[in-house]
């Protein structure tokens, strides 16, 4: 257990500092490839801070532990937007500038409705789940498209200043990107291990783990990334950070997991409890972010109960788990 324990802290700490470090990488060698900054932005830098999602969901489907990666990306939601979005509009109210964002808005919410429909029989089969794949090449060509078509749009600069502060040479570039995808590999691995062990240990599913311990510590990069650009002024990153990596989590990080172990038996718990929440907060992201008749905000109450429904959300998932342990 205190090995699990031990684990599970290190898996994270150097999950964190790789992702960091493969996104910066990954970023600067697009940059030097000539890739336009709003690509760089919305393809690039959102898959990167939704990789520690993929990869540990990957390594846990693969292990056998199919409920710890679906909820990882279920949990990774809930995190990225009660969590995450909820703080930063505590600490500075925040604002929607970019049409790119607005659109990515709704499109977010038709990839949620699609996910619980999937799982409304209980199961997620694996052509359900290369669906969910599909869609996800389907939303990077889009952005693609977006991109291309969306200079001078509020969120190309904010980009254009971040790869400015973040610039180096392409052989460091380079270098970061391979070692950080190695140490991602790595430390989710550690990561994984811990997680079922000390799931098995206490008695809870893999499901409540993935969902509080697991997406907790994939979520920190955008974390950290949110509430930084929040911080500087860069409202439009730090809403579209989220919406994409909510995005990613749905179509990828399911559809991966899922291809690679099929859930014949979805936990009951999941339509019941989990996904109604995911569709909850992603439906007052919506509204307060839209901006329906005028620009779309997210003020400082809005993010208190934003805020609020994650406490309480996570508070049962804790009381369910200390149950389990005594």
């Amino acid at each position: 257990m205190l090995l699990a324990a031990l684990a599970i802290i290190a898996g994270f700490i150097v999950l964190v500092w790789s992702a960091d470090r493969f996104v910066e990488g990954a970023a600067a060698t697009a940059k030097h490839a000539g890739m336009p900054t709003l690509l760089i932005g919305m393809v690039i830098v959102g898959f990167g801070t939704s990789a520690p999602e993929m990869v540990v969901s990957a390594i846990a489907a693969l292990d056998g532990s199919p409920g710890l990666a679906l909820g990882n990306a279920y949990g990774s939601n809930i995190t990225n937007t009660g969590l995450i979005l909820g703080l930063s509009a505590l600490i500075i109210p925040l604002s929607v500038h970019s049409k790119i964002v607005r659109k990515e808005l709704p499109l977010l919410m038709a990839i949620t409705l699609l996910s619980g429909a999937f799982l409304w029989n209980d199961k997620l089969e694996r052509w359900e789940s290369i669906i969910l794949l599909l869609g996800f090449f389907g939303l990077i060509g889009w952005s693609v498209f977006s991109a291309l078509r969306g200079k001078g749009d509020n969120l190309e600069g904010e980009v254009a200043e971040e790869l400015e502060e973040h610039a180096m040479p392409l052989g460091r570039a380079l270098f970061w990107v391979v070692a950080g995808l190695v140490l991602l590999i790595v430390s989710s691995r550690l990561l994984v291990w811990g997680a079922v062990t000390i799931a098995e240990s206490l008695g809870v599913s893999d499901l409540i783990i993935g969902l509080t311990i697991v997406a907790l510590g994939t979520s920190l990069p955008e974390l950290a990334a949110t509430i930084v650009a929040a911080r500087k002024g860069e409202h439009d990153i730090a809403i579209g950070n989220v919406v994409g990596s909510n995005m990613f989590n749905l179509l990828a990080v399911v559809g991966i997991a899922g291809t690679i172990a099929p859930m014949s038996s979805v936990p009951p718990e999941v339509l019941t409890r989990d996904w109604p929440m995911v569709i909850g907060l992603t439906l007052a992201l919506f509204v307060f972010a839209y901006g329906f008749r005028g620009q779309g905000r997210i003020n400082r109450w809005e993010g208190g109960a934003l805020l609020t429904a994650y406490l309480i959300y996570t508070g049962y998932l804790i009381t369910t788990i200390t149950k389990a342990a005594l």
